[in-house]
């Protein structure tokens, strides 16, 4: 029995995962796919009330900013994995979000929003697992 699944067309997960980890890895990369989506369109098109609220904590080019890279990086936890086109990207696109969780957490902290911060260290944790299942090193020959 082979220790590498098949879960996209030319995808192989790592040799290092089992069947039933590497679905768990897949459940975190949509779980993780789908905050960041939703949060960054939140970000680019905030609703009116909580655009005021945004405006006051920091500048609209950075909320722009912001937003535009969580939704570029949900789409670069699935469809990388789901094509088998340049898979190493997940693990890349899942590093980014580490280090934007490591902000956001700083942030959350230094505002005394200690929920929102625990918010962030869940997410931090589920990305640093994404990222470490789906690392793929390159041979160096």
């Amino acid at each position: 029995m082979s220790t590498t699944s098949t879960t996209a067309p030319g995808y192989r997960s790592s040799p290092r995962l089992g069947v039933w980890q590497n679905r768990l890895v897949w459940a975190l990369q949509v779980l993780l796919a789908l905050a960041f989506f939703a949060h960054g369109a939140m970000m680019v098109f905030p609703p009116a009330e909580v655009a005021a609220l945004m405006n006051a904590a920091m500048p609209r080019w950075f909320q722009l900013f912001i937003g535009i890279a969580e939704v570029l990086a949900s789409i670069g936890l699935i469809l990388p994995a789901l094509t088998g086109i340049q898979p190493w990207l997940v693990a890349w696109a899942a590093g980014g979000i580490m280090f934007v969780m490591v902000s956001a957490t700083i942030f959350h902290i230094a505002r005394g929003e200690y929920s929102s911060a625990a918010t962030t260290v869940v997410l931090l944790v589920m990305a640093t697992i994404v990222a470490r299942a789906r690392y793929q090193p390159r041979n160096r020959f």
